[in-house]
Parts: structure tokens; sequence; C-alpha cells
């Protein structure tokens, strides 16, 4: 028998829940899918069915038990509201520990965190610290004592464990077929799994697909085009003809033949209205007919018909074109005479018909609403774009009456936008919204669009509170969607419609195109795409929660848009991103949703779906045997976190419990019965891996569900009395341990211990037994086991906590010392970690630290504070008492340290503690003092004044206080009874707590005197800064009357810290430097220090200066050793004068004083040097820079002053270094001129030796068996020569170059000498010969060895012997090296003495090249040359040695001299572009303003101006034409001025420019002034001109205008100023104004330039 709902029953339905339940139920093979179905062989459904009779009777009216009703209440409810998590990705988020995901079990052999081995032997709970000390005798330098807190190693809240908190968390189980596995796959990349139940179940209407799909079908009526759902199913047929069904699947109505409807082409587009009783039709030809199905389909109730040609071309009406489609069309609220169309060119109207006596009495006025006619002008400056209208939808009504309702509002979508119109009671825009950018380029062009009208809701919207939900449309463009809120914004004006706010609230972008939408529900979407995927959306989550194909549906699709987008297409543009690559077919026609189902149009059939509510999914999973998914997803149903809005269960948390709880409980109980009883028929189905997934599944459900008693009573019977408790316990484990479960029954806890023990996880038990409520335990059952595995937390958890004793648990931590103790001493040879007895006893400092402290050990929670005081009282009696107690009381049994001696010591309990280890009593007696307990608890004022009779434990321990504690301390631990590892625990303990306690702790000064020196004789290195640490803490409160006698041994001890504080505060700035010195942890900080003390600011008196430098001196080796850099920084910031002194201290390390003063002398950006360095430490840097850095003394010797400087000393030193361009820069800044070219030859001529020995010796060993390796070395060490070679031949040519430039820029010392004559040379060109000279010799000699080594290769040797040096040596690259010596000293030369000397302003009259001084230098380079070739001559009368020399200097002068003269032109042709530029600029002019002066009002230029201007204009161009004609005759070599250069010519003085004429004149200034420029810079071209920069702001125009005076005369007012404001002026009445503003108007009349400011302008 199947777990399925009974079937209902066969009767009639007229409503669509009716018969699509019974095409559902009855119709099984008509499904296009089969629920995937278990072996049905005793399967758990039917032990389900034993137990429940049917799963849906709680949710199943009496009156029946029909499928139906399950349906209408779980799938067609109205509380859905948005999940909690949801994602607006396309790939639904499944979470890793929601129940919905399978569990798997992980078996968990790993060892507690916590199950450390002080309770078990193989762990210990110690301390980390303690862990790695090889004995208890001495301190490790790890261990603090003071610095760190008591943990136990089970701790609360959070356990530590590497075990998972809960099965919740653990990783998905492997079962195939899972509730959300089709979402877990990529469907690009692999077939998508069914999961158990269908998502979508599909039903296909046999009857009805048979009546219109089939042939006779097709022949009678034509093949469906597209479909409407209302209380009927409405298709569209091709012939122009409407069938109309109801849910029974019977052809109720066929609409149209004989009416001219099947004359108008096929429907493109139907309708129903509000009621159901109207239908409206669209055809292709352009008509619309409405019809009334109440009165039968003989005619149409309304016909509107496409305008006709004489409406068209009169425009006298609004209407559809002939012939186009009717793709959309929609009624208008309740109203059937109200229709909106829209067409596919992009044109939508409005239909209204009036009323009258049947469709011949009515008249339709149309509106257009959208678009425009084909032969519209476009709008000016646009053009228009082709479009369509992509989706189309008027607001339906919903079961709540708003104003909306009335306004007829109809969405449109376009290519470009989004518009909703109000067509009543006029048509207006509401709402327009662009296209996302989201959307990606070029991808398919689709649109679509779904109203969802206001509804009343059941129970209150848990997002906005309100009872009724608003208007939403839902639109897409392309891939991505959005959802529009509506919100109505009443007006104040009844009579008005309210004001509509559009809200774009919700977008969520979809792998793909979207072609559809529809709203399922309320809060769910389902979604078309391109590639026929239908998607389930969630509305205000956007989570997806289903999806799967229906391409094998063969939904029916159309072009319906590519005909007039094909332009869209056709003009596709990379570049534009708005631009699509294809236009989608349309799918809306065929994709409908009404009351919570589907309804699909396909080509050869209808389909009707319905999407599975949870009641069926649950019911799928247990009949496919899957009952650990069944449980799981109960469970997300019920916490949640499944998709309970898709699934038909309510938002609203109380009613989604009730529904779901009583399912999840008989799912987990039948589950059970199911597993074990396959188990008992042993067929090995039910394996052990599986009863501990069902155990972990029902422990989430029922802890979910809250049910702990079905765990820890029903579900326990099942596992016990299978013989798997263990896998129950075991999972039943990580809830004790995070606390979800506190008590379990007694039989429960007897099982557990029994299975814990018997697997030897007995600290995991001790684990177990602490998280426990103690109240369930059997006390001695636990105590007993405890202490059999020496379970020691568990044991003073249960003592604790179940019997409140505190005292018990001590004693039994201290009875496992009495044996350890050997007369007094733990005598232990073994590490700790090694003896079981001694890692238990351990416990006793941290059991201490917790009860001391107010805590629950081993959990850390905090114990209530009225036991906490007598649990601490009564610890403190038994330690502090002085004698042993007898306990139990009452008992006889005294509990004694030495049982073997007549007499315990006083305070026994505390001495053995503190022989066993003092430093961690110490330590957790440090955490104790921190509580108020010890002074201020209110308890211990009431002891004497209460009254009550407290025991003598708690009378005693609410009187012990710190400064007892500590005198008992102080008493026991003498230095006869522990040494001095352990005393000196206690002087750090005193130290420590004086400073926090002042008020509570008192000690005489020479106890704590007695401390300080304890401290200061730590015994080892490792307790060196806990021993300085506490000594300082003691001395911040304590200050000893006899400091001087301490300061031995606080320097004995490298407490230098302390020191430090005592020598600053006491002002001794000497000894705080020598401590700073001295301490071997701070040196770097002695800079600073010495920075401080002789900075001014700290004011120090000489003698304390004095003091500080004696410490520098001391130390100054030692300082320098630290850090060379900051060493120099700071002395050279503090005491400069001590620089020679430091240097001296380490001048047995030359590497230190090279890097100190690098420091000082170099100190690099942002550090400069504040005092001008001495000539002895430059001379030293150089020196040692010679050593350590010679590529950087050229540079350096180049910055300084060379006149501090003595040559004697430094030219060794750089001549045995080899630095010898240093040498010669600085006898060249000595003046030494010659010498210092001397000295460069003589370099020159050294490594010319070094050349020639090598290239000797490398033809030497031509023929030898090594050749081969040294021929790499011998022409690497060449080339290196040859570098330093040219690199010294530059420096020469600098040498050269700076005296010629010396000898020409001093002029006057320079024409004071005597004139060379033709043969002699002056100095620099004798430092040019020298240069040449030496450098041609070079050439020549290397030259001819060079040749030498190529010999064999010019030989014709084809097949040199084996691998001869010479035949491998590059000798080329070496010759055009060697010539390049002697060419770039020639060009040099050449350059260095064709360019003219700057003239000194006493020659400022001398112009042009052609003066004596200029000529002389052209002829410095012939001397040179001639005297070159002289002394070449006489050293060698054949000049045939110098030929090839001299060739390639002169080859290489032909191959520049191309070069230059290819520049030459390059910056001609660029230089006239830019000078033609220029004078364009020039010519352009400033138009003025106005007419008239600015000043006087008289007009100036134009129409009416007074005065001959014509004539004198002529005037002006005939004198120029006459000087331009004396210029070309004259051939005068003038130059013509620039214009910013050139100066007005006025009053008979000779101005900078090139013209003489006085007027006319330009003038052009800056900021508001002007420079006089001579006019004949416009060379003619105008009146008026500005420079060619635009820098100018004012111009001279000669326009010299006359005014006329009394008696005919006629006075010259000047030329005219037009200003950069446009503004003009007679120059005359400018100045006039200037003059009398105090400005300098006239000053152009003295030579100087002339500015002006406007008047008005500034």
């Amino acid at each position: 028998m199947s777990l399925s709902s009974p079937r209902r029953h066969d009767g009639p339905g007229d409503t669509m829940a009716d018969a699509l339940d019974l095409a559902a139920a009855d119709d099984r093979s008509s499904s296009d899918e089969e629920t995937v179905k278990g072996d049905r062989d005793d399967h758990i459904s039917d032990v389900y069915e034993e137990e429940l009779q049917t799963l849906t009777s709680p949710i199943t009216p009496t009156g029946g038990s029909s499928i139906k009703n399950r349906y209408r209440e779980l799938v067609e409810a109205e509380h859905e509201a948005p999940s909690e998590d949801g994602s607006a990705n396309a790939v639904p988020v499944v979470r890793v520990d929601s129940p919905i995901d399978s569990v798997m079990s992980i078996p968990d052999d790993t060892p507690s965190i916590q199950g450390s081995a002080v309770s078990s032997p193989p762990s210990s709970s110690v301390l980390g610290g303690h862990r790695s000390r090889p004995g208890m005798r001495s301190p490790t330098p790890s261990f603090r004592p003071f610095d760190r807190r008591f943990q136990s190693r089970i701790s609360s809240p959070s356990i530590s464990s590497s075990r998972p908190s809960s099965p919740a968390f653990i990783g998905g189980h492997s079962r195939t077929v899972s509730a959300t596995s089709q979402f877990m796959l990529d469907p690009g990349e692999t077939e998508t799994p069914s999961p158990p139940w269908e998502v979508v179940r599909w039903t296909k209407l046999n009857k009805l697909n048979g009546q219109a799909f089939s042939e006779a079908g097709k022949r009678n009526f034509g093949s469906p085009t597209c479909l409407a759902v209302s209380a009927t199913i409405v298709l569209g047929t091709s012939k122009g003809i409407i069938l109309m069904f109801d849910y029974n699947q019977n052809l109720k109505m066929i609409i149209g033949p004989g009416t001219k409807a099947v004359e108008s082409g096929p429907i493109t587009s139907i309708a129903v209205s509000a009621d159901h009783t109207s239908i409206a039709g669209g055809h292709a030809s352009g008509n619309i007919f409405t019809w009334d199905t109440t009165r039968g389909a003989a005619r149409p109730f309304l016909t509107i018909p496409p305008l006709d040609p004489s409406q068209l071309q009169n425009r006298t009406a609004d209407g559809h074109l002939p012939n186009v489609a009717i793709t959309h069309l929609g009624f208008l609220g309740t109203r059937h005479t109200a229709v909106v169309s829209a067409d596919d060119r992009g044109m939508a109207f409005s239909h209204l018909a009036t009323r009258g006596t049947g469709s011949l009495g009515r008249s339709v006025k149309t509106t257009r609403i959208l678009g425009r006619y084909p032969d519209s002008k476009p709008p000016t400056g646009k053009t228009l774009k082709p479009s369509t209208v992509l989706a189309f939808a008027s607001l339906p009504l919903g079961n709540v009456e708003v104003a909306s309702d009335a306004m007829g509002l109809t969405a449109m979508l376009t290519p470009y936008l989004l518009v909703i119109v109000s067509t009543t009671p006029i048509a207006q825009t509401q709402h327009k919204a662009a296209r996302p950018k989201e959307i990606a380029a070029h991808s398919a062009m689709t649109g679509c669009l779904a109203w969802f009208p206001a509804v009343k809701l059941k129970v209150a919207d848990p997002t906005t509170g309100s009872q009724m939900s608003k208007v939403k449309l839902v639109y897409c463009w392309s891939n991505v969607l959005t959802v529009l809120d509506v919100d109505e914004i009443p007006s104040e004006d009844k009579e008005k419609p309210p004001t509509l706010r559009f809200r774009a609230r919700s977008r969520w972008k979809c792998e793909e195109p979207i072609v559809a939408v529809q709203w399922l529900s309320r809060s769910v979407l389902t979604v078309l795409t391109i590639s026929q995927r239908l998607i389930v959306l969630e509305d205000r989550s956007m989570r997806m929660t289903e999806a799967f194909d229906l391409i094998y549906k063969h939904i029916y699709h159309v072009d319906l848009f590519s005909k007039q987008l094909h332009t869209l297409v056709e003009q596709f543009d990379d570049e534009d991103a708005s631009m699509h690559g294809v236009v989608a077919d349309a799918f809306y026609m065929s994709f409908r949703a009404y009351k919570g189902r589907l309804f699909l149009l396909g080509f050869n059939d209808v389909s009707i779906g319905a999407l599975s509510n949870w009641a069926d999914r649950l019911i799928a999973l247990m009949e496919n045997g899957d009952y650990v998914a069944a449980i799981q997803l109960a469970t997300a149903y019920y916490s949640g976190d499944g998709n309970k809005l898709t699934v038909g269960l309510p938002e609203d948390t109380t009613s989604r419990h009730a529904i779901v709880l009583d399912k999840l409980m008989e799912i987990m109980s039948a589950s059970l019965k199911y597993a074990f009883g396959q188990r008992q028929k042993a067929n090995g189905k039910v394996t052990d891996s599986h009863l501990r997934e069902l155990a972990e599944t029902c422990f989430v459900g029922a802890q979910c569900a809250g049910e702990a008693d079905f765990l820890l009573d029903e579900m326990y019977e099942w596992y016990e009395d299978g013989g798997v408790e263990g896998i129950y316990l075991e999972t039943l484990e990580p809830y004790i341990l995070d606390k979800s479960i506190t008590a379990v029954p007694p039989v429960v806890m007897k099982g557990l211990v029994t299975h814990f023990v018997n697997k030897g996880w007995e600290s995991r038990l001790e684990e177990l037994i602490c998280q426990l409520d103690t109240a369930t335990l059997d006390l001695d059952q636990i105590t007993v086991l405890c202490k059999r595995h020496s379970l020691y937390d568990a044991l003073i958890y249960v003592w604790n906590q179940a019997l409140g004793d505190y005292i018990t648990p001590l004693l039994d931590l201290l009875a496992l010392l009495v044996p350890l103790m050997q007369s007094g001493e733990y005598t232990e040879s073994g590490n700790l970690m090694e003896n079981e007895a001694g890692m238990n006893a351990y416990k006793i400092f941290t059991y201490l630290s917790y009860v001391l402290t107010g805590r629950v050990y081993p959990t850390g929670e905090i114990i209530p504070d009225e036991i906490a005081q007598m649990a601490k009282a009564e610890l403190y009696w038994c330690l502090f008492s002085g004698k042993s107690i007898v306990w139990p009381k009452g008992s006889s049994k005294r509990f004694l340290t030495k049982p073997a001696q007549s007499q315990e010591p006083s305070f026994p309990y505390l001495r053995m503690i503190l022989k066993f280890h003092a430093p961690d009593f110490l330590s957790a007696l440090n955490e104790a003092f921190e509580d108020s307990f010890l002074n201020d608890s209110p308890e211990r004022q009431m002891v004497g004044s209460s009254g009550r009779d407290l025991p003598e434990e708690q009378t005693f321990g609410l009187t012990v206080t710190r400064q007892y504690i500590v005198s008992i301390l102080m008493e026991i631990m003498n230095p006869v009874d522990f040494p001095p590892a352990d005393t000196i625990y206690l002087d750090m303990f005193i130290a420590r707590n004086l400073p926090k306690y002042p008020q509570y702790l008192l000690f005489t000064g020479s106890t704590l005197t007695k401390v300080l020196t304890g401290l200061c004789h730590y015994p080892g290195e490792d307790l060196f800064e806990d021993a300085q640490l506490s000594a300082e803490y003691l001395l911040s409160v304590y200050h000893p009357p006899s400091l001087a006698g301490l300061m031995p041994l606080f320097k004995e001890a490298g407490f230098y810290r302390i020191l430090k504080r005592i020598y600053r505060a006491d002002k001794e700035y000497g000894k705080l430097v020598q401590a700073y010195f001295e301490d071997p942890n701070d040196q770097d900080a002695t800079f600073d220090c010495i920075r401080i003390c002789l900075q001014p600011q700290t004011g120090l008196g000489r003698r304390q200066i004095q003091d500080v430098q004696n410490v520098i001196k001391e130390h100054s080796a030692e300082l320098v050793e630290l850090d060379p850099r900051r060493a120099a920084e700071t002395i050279a910031e503090a005491a400069p004068d001590l620089h020679q002194h430091i240097l001296d201290s380490v001048s047995s390390q030359p590497d230190l004083q090279y890097c100190y003063l690098r420091a000082v002398l170099e100190p690099g950006e942002g550090q400069p040097s504040d005092r001008a360095p001495s000539r002895d430490l430059i001379e030293q840097y150089l020196r040692l820079m010679c050593r350590f850095d010679p590529s950087h003394v050229s540079d350096y010797v180049g910055l300084v002053q060379s006149t501090n400087l003595r040559l004697d000393t430094l030219l060794p030193t750089m001549e045995e270094t080899g630095v010898i361009d240093a040498a010669v820069i600085l006898m060249a800044k000595e003046g030494q001129v010659q010498e210092a070219m001397g000295r460069l030859t003589r370099h020159l001529r050294t490594l010319e030796s070094a050349l020639h020995g090598l290239l000797s010796g490398a033809g030497s060993q031509s023929g030898s068996e090594d050749q081969d390796s040294s021929t790499d070395d011998l022409q690497e060490a060449a080339e290196e020569l040859m570098d330093a070679l040219k690199n010294y031949t530059l420096v020469g040519i600098w040498l050269c170059q700076g005296q010629t430039r010396t000898t020409r820029d001093g002029t006057g010392a320079w024409r004071r000498q005597k004139s060379p004559t033709k043969d002699a040379l002056s100095p620099d060109e004798t430092l040019w010969l020298d240069l040449i000279d030496t450098t041609v010799q070079i050439t020549k000699n290397i030259s001819g060895d060079l040749q030498s080594l190529a010999v064999p290769l010019t030989n014709g040797d084809a097949h040199p012997s084996n691998g001869s040096t010479h035949a491998t040596f590059d000798t080329d690259k070496l010759l055009t090296s060697l010539r390049s010596l002697v060419q770039n000293t020639f060009t040099s030369l050449l350059t260095t003495t064709s360019i003219p000397p700057t003239p000194t302003p006493s020659a400022a009259t001398a112009r042009g090249p052609s003066s004596a001084a200029a000529l002389g230098t052209n002829l410095s380079f012939l001397r040179v040359l001639r005297a070159f070739l002289t002394r070449a001559a006489a050293s060698s009368p054949n000049l045939a040695d110098l030929r090839a020399v001299l060739s390639s200097i002169f080859s290489a002068y032909a191959y520049e001299e191309s070069i230059l003269g290819l520049s030459n032109r390059l910056l001609e042709r660029s230089l006239f572009v830019s000078v033609n530029k220029a004078v364009e600029l020039r010519q352009r002019g400033w138009r003025p303003k106005g007419s008239t002066c600015e000043a006087c009002g008289k007009r100036v230029w134009g129409p009416g101006v007074a005065g001959n201007v014509f004539g004198a204009w002529e005037e002006r161009q005939a004198e120029e034409k006459r000087r331009r004609r004396e210029r070309k005759a004259g051939g005068a070599g003038e130059e013509r001025g620039k214009g910013k250069d050139a100066g007005i010519v006025a009053g008979g003085l000779e101005g900078k420019g090139k013209g003489r004429d006085m007027s006319p004149r330009f003038e052009h200034g800056e900021e508001g002034g002007g420079e006089g420029v001579d006019g004949e810079e416009a060379e003619g071209e105008g009146d008026k001109a500005q420079e060619g920069n635009g820098g100018g702001s004012a111009v001279l125009v000669s326009a010299a205008a006359l005014s006329p005076r009394s008696g005919g005369e006629q006075v010259v007012l000047g030329p005219l100023v037009v200003l950069a404001c446009r503004h003009i002026y007679h120059q005359s009445c400018l100045e006039e104004i200037q003059t009398k503003q105090g400005g300098q108007g006239d000053s152009g009349r003295h030579g100087k330039e002339a500015e002006y400011r406007c008047p008005i302008d500034g």
C-alpha cells in the first residue's frame, strides 16, 4: 500500500480545482512524468500508514477525503512571505548546515581535546608551561607565575572538542536522490537529476487536446495560436475562431464562425474580462472583436476596426493601421466596453465604447497611448528608432477594492522604455523607466511583464504589517527581472484620483534572457527563459527555489518582433552596448498562470501544472525509502529553512509549527520502526552506518522541535532493544557537551557509563558528567567509578555540585601527595607528566584557583554568591587553620600528611603543597587575592554581630585576610626549610601584591628591604625579568631609606631599568648614560638618551654636560659599533666637537670610520648638516672613500669646497688607490689646470702600457694549450682597459672645456692679455693640444697591436690552429672604441671653439658674429689642429702613420655633417609651421564693443566718424610702401624685433624695434596693461592686431581721430587704444584718466613701455 493520500472518488465538478485534481488523480497515465517509486515490498510507507491512516487527515475537511481539498489548503495558502535567507543569484543557495541537506555520519574515533590524561593515562591537563619541565625543582624561562591564569581542561560554555557539536553541521550523506539535489548540479554540464517528487505535476488535457489539436479540429477551427485562462480555458486559432472550454475539458462555445471575424485573419491576441463573461480577440488584420459569452456567439458585442484610408489620410480619428496584427489585448477593470490594445508596430490604444443598444448603437472612442504613426514627423533634432510593444498588460482586479482599479492602469514594455499609463478618466503617463544598465551588451532582446493586484491577506504581512498587499508589477528586459511596488498616495481632493508612486523594490539577474513571467501566487514568481527552462522565485528574497527544463513540452512560440526591429539587428554595432544581437520569439501568449496553476500552450497540446506542496514531497521521499531525507526535509520545514513559500507553508512561525510538528514526529517514529524492523529481518539493508545516520537526523529534528522526551525515552528504547545503544549514546555525546541536553534519565546514564567505560573513553565520560545536571546522577555509582578510573575532574564536580562539599575533593587530591612526599620533600626523580598520581595531584592548583575566585570546577561557570562564600571559607580554614583536621565531621579519621611520624608540623597541608610546588600555589593564591572575599566581604562584618551559629570552618575562614595569609607564608617559607628557588617566588608574590593592596598589607621597612635583596639574588637567569619587574612593582610604593646601599645590588643583578629610573630622578645624567651603555637589553635606546640629555631644552648644567660627554668618550668605540649611522647623527646633533675623538677611538676599524663620516658629511635628504664640516673630517672621509667607494670620490669632490682641502695630503692617497679622475678634478678646482692635465696624460699612458702589455701577452699565447680558457678573460680585461681610457679621456675633455669657458667668461682679464699671435697658443688651447696628442698617440700605438693580432685572419687562415686566441679576439670592437677617443676629443674641441662668447653689457652694441672676439674663437680650432700636425710632424717626419687616424676622424665628421644637414631641414620645417601659426594669430584683431570713445564719447570709427580717417589711412599705406622699397633697396641687415621686445617710438626717441615710424602703434599689456609695439608688426595687414601668443590685453589702433575746435580747426586726438575687455579709448583720453588716477599713462613717451588699465573693468 502506497504512502499517499486516498484517491478522490469520481464526481462532477464545475470549478477549476475540481477538474484539475480529477485529472491529476484519475488519469495517472496522462501525466508527462511518473513519480519515482521505490520497492513496494516491506516499504516504510506501509509502516507509516499503519500508524497514521493518512498523512493529510488533519488538513482534509470532514466532508470528504478528496485530494483537491489538500491542494486547496496547502498550495493555495495565502500566508506566503519571504524566507529569511534569500539570494539574488541565478543559482539557488543551499546551506550546508540546513537540515534540508542529507546528513552523513562521520565516525568519531578522535580523542577529545578535553580528554586529557590527568583523567586518563595517555593525556594530561597540566598547563603548557609545565609540560616541558624535566623536573619540578627549577623554573623554566617561559614560566611567568603571576602573569597567567589557571585553566581547566574542561571549559564552559564553549567546548573546544574536535568532534562536531551537533550532527546538524555535518556534511550531507551520500544518497543519490535528494530534496534539493537538482540544484546542486550545473545544468550546463550534466543532466539534472529529478527528485523523488515532481516539482511541478503536469497534466495533459487529453480531451481538450483531442478536440483542438486533432486533424479534424485543426481542419475545422485552425491551429491554436494563443491562450487565455480564467474560469474557462480560451484558445484563439489561426482561422480567426475562439474556442472556450470548461475545466471538464468540454467545448462550451465556438466563437466567430459566420461572422466577419473569420475574415479578419488569425487570432493574434485574446483577453477575458474580469467577470469571465466577455472575450476579446485581436486579429492579424487589425480588427478587434469582443464577444458576450452569456448571449451566444452569433455576433460580436463590439467591433473595433482599423483605420480606413480616408481616416488615415486626414487623421480624423485614432486607431490601428490596416493589416497590422493586434499582439496584445486587455480589459480595463470590470468594464466590458473598455479595452486596451497594442500592435506589432509599437502603437497602443485605449478603446472606450459609449452606452447604447447593441453593437450598432454603440460608438467607440479610440485614444492613442503609445507610439507614432509611420508618416509622423520626428521631433526636432531627434531620429525615430524602430520600436514595438514587447509586453503589454492591464491591471487585473484583486479581492479588495483600491483606487488604482478605476484608473485603468496599463503597463507597456518597448525595447527602450517601460511605460505605465492610466486611461481613466483621461490617458495620462504615470511612470517611465529606462532599460537597466545591468543588461549584458548584445544579448537577446526579450521583454515580458505581469501585474499582481492588491489582495486582502488572512495574516498581516510580516514585513509591512499591513492586512492588504500592494499592487505590484514584475517586468523583464533580457535577463534582468525587476519588481515594482505601486503605492497610492491619497489626494486632498476626494474627487481626484490618488497619486501613484512606483518604487523598484527587487532586482534579479538570470543566467539567460527571460521570455515570459507570471505570478504563481502573491509571493512566488515563475519565469520562463529563452531555452524553455522554468524557474520558481520567491518574491522578496529573489531566491530561486526550483529550476527545471520544459523543452520537452514544445511550448508554442512565434516570431512577432524581428520584422519590425530588423534594423536594430542589421545595424549591429559592437561598440554600442545598447544594441541586441537577436530578437527572441514571443512566448507570452503560451504561458499563463491562474490560481496557483500554470497553463502551457504547446504546438500539439495544452498542459496544466501545479507545484508539489510540502506534504507531497514528504510522502514522495517516504515512498522512495529515503526516510533520512524525509526527516531532514520535515525539520527544514519546521525551522523555516526550507522553501516554505513555494511548498504551501505559512510564513507565520506558530502556524507553521502547528502544521509540521505532528508530521515530523510521526515520520521519525515510523522511520525508527521501519529501520529496526528491517534490521530484525537480517536482510542487510539496514547497517550500523544507516542507524547512525538515522540517529543523528532524529536528534536534529527532535532538538529543533523541542521534543527531548522523544529522544531520551522512545528513541533510546528502540536502540537499546536493537542492541546498538552505543550508536545512540555516541550521537548523544555532543549534545551533552554543548549543553543542549543537561539531564538524562538514570537508565540512559547507566548505559552511557557502561558504554564509555567499555570503550576506554573515561576521559570523554568525565567531560560528559561535568556537563550534566548532578541531580539526575547516581552519586554512589559515579563517585566509585570516578575514583576507580582516576576521573578527578568529574569526582570534584560531583562532590561540589551534588553534595556541596568542597573540602573532600581537596583532601582526595592531598592524599595523592602523601606517598610522593618523603621526609617533607617531593623526591620524584622522573618527569611529572610520567607519574599519574603527580599529574592528578597537580589539579589541586587549578581547583584552588577556581573555587577561591568563585568559579565552578572544572567548567568555569560562576558559583552563586552564598555557596561561593561558604566554599572559600572552608578552603581557607583547611589550609590556614594551622593543624590537621578530622573529616568528615563526626568521624574519628584525621587526615595526616606524615602518618609515619608521631607529630604533624604546623600548617601541614599548606606546608605539603608548598613543598610539592610553591610557584603554582603562589600563582593560584595570586588569583585568589584579586577576589573581594579576603578583606571586604559583607559576611566578615556579620560574624560577631549576626548571632548566627556558623560551623568552625566557616567562622575561621571568614576571618582570614591577605595580611594573615602573607604572614603565614613568610613564617613557613623561611630560608632554613625552603631553598632560594622557592623563596624567590614568595618575594615576587609580596612585591607584586603590595602595590595592588597597600591598604590591606603592612610590612616593616626591613622586611621589604629583605624582599628587595632576595629579588636581586634570583637563582637563575630565567627569572631575571620576573625579578626585575617585581622589584619595580615594589619600588613604586616603597622608598628605601638607604637606597645607596641597594644600588650595587641592583647593578650586580642587572636591574638597569631600576637604575635608569633612579639616575633620572636624581638628575645624574652621566650615570644614566653609563647605565644605557651597560644594559645589554636596551642598548639601542642609548642614542635617544644622549640626544635627550644634551639637547638645550633639558637644561643641563656645564658639569652635567661634561659628565655625559666623558661617558661618551669612554664608550665611544662601543657607541659606533652599535650603529655608526645613528651614532654619527646623534653626536652631530648633541656634541659635534666629539667627532674626532670618536673617530680616533675606532681607528683600527676604518670601515666604521667611513660609515660614521658618511652619515656626518652626507646625511642625505631631509637631514641637512647644521654646521660646516671641518677640513680634517673631509680629508679623512676622502681618504677612506678612496678605499671603500672609489667610484663616488669624483662626485663628492665636485660638491665640496676645494679651498679647504690640502692637495699634498689627498693626492698621494688618490694616486695610490687609482682615483685619478677625482685628483684631476681637485687639482683643477685649485687652479692647477696644467698640472692636472699632466697627471691625466700620465695616467692615460699608464693605461696604454697596460693595454699594450695585455695585447702583447695575447699574441704570445697563440698556440698555447690553455689559450681557450684565457680568451674570454683577455677580451674582458681589454674591454675594461678600453673603457677606462674612454672615461679618462672624457675627464680630460671636461678639464679642457672648463678651462676654455673660464678663459672666455673672464672677459676683462682675457682682453688685457696680449692677443695671441698666429702661431702662439693660449693656455686652454695648450690643454686641448696635450689631450689630442695623447689620445692620437695612444690610438696609433694600440691600433698597431690590434692589427698585429688580426694578421692571421687577414692572411686567409680559414682554419686557424686549435682555437687560437687571436682567432676569437674581437679586435673590431676594440678598434672602434679606440678610434672614438680621438673622434670625441676633436668633436668636443670643435664644439667648444665654435660657440661664440657671451657678450658683456659693455659690448652690447657689438651685434652679430662678425666681432673680433667671435672670429678669434673660431680660429682656435685651426690653431690647435695646426699645432697638433706640427708636433706630429716633428715626432714622426712621415705622416703615413697618422693617415688611418685622421681618415677616421674626418669620415666621422662627414657623417655628422649629413646628420646635421638633415636636422636643420627638419628644424626649419617645424619652425615655419610655428612662425606661420604665430603670424595668423597676430593678424587676428579685437573688435571694440562700441564705436565711441568710452571717455569723451566721440565717435572713433564707423559711419559718422569725424575727420579724414580714410585719407589718413591712405597716407599711412603710401608711407609704408615707401619704407619697404627703401629697405629692399638699401639691403639693410636689421633684425625684425619680436612683438613684445619692441618699443614704441615717441617724442623723437629711438626705442626698441625694427621700425622708425612714430605712428601707428600697437599696445600689448599684461594684467590690464600694455606694451608698445611698432605698428610695422602688422605689415600693413589692417588697423588692429593682436600678439600671436594671445598674451596682450591692449591694442593701439592707428586711427588718428580728428576733433573740430572752435574756429574750424581740427585737433588730432591720437591713436586709439582697444583693451582686452573690448572697450575703446583715445590714447590721449586714456592717459589723461590714468594721470588723474595716479597712473603712469604717459610712461611710454620716455622710452618705457606704456601700460594701460581699463577705468571701467580695471
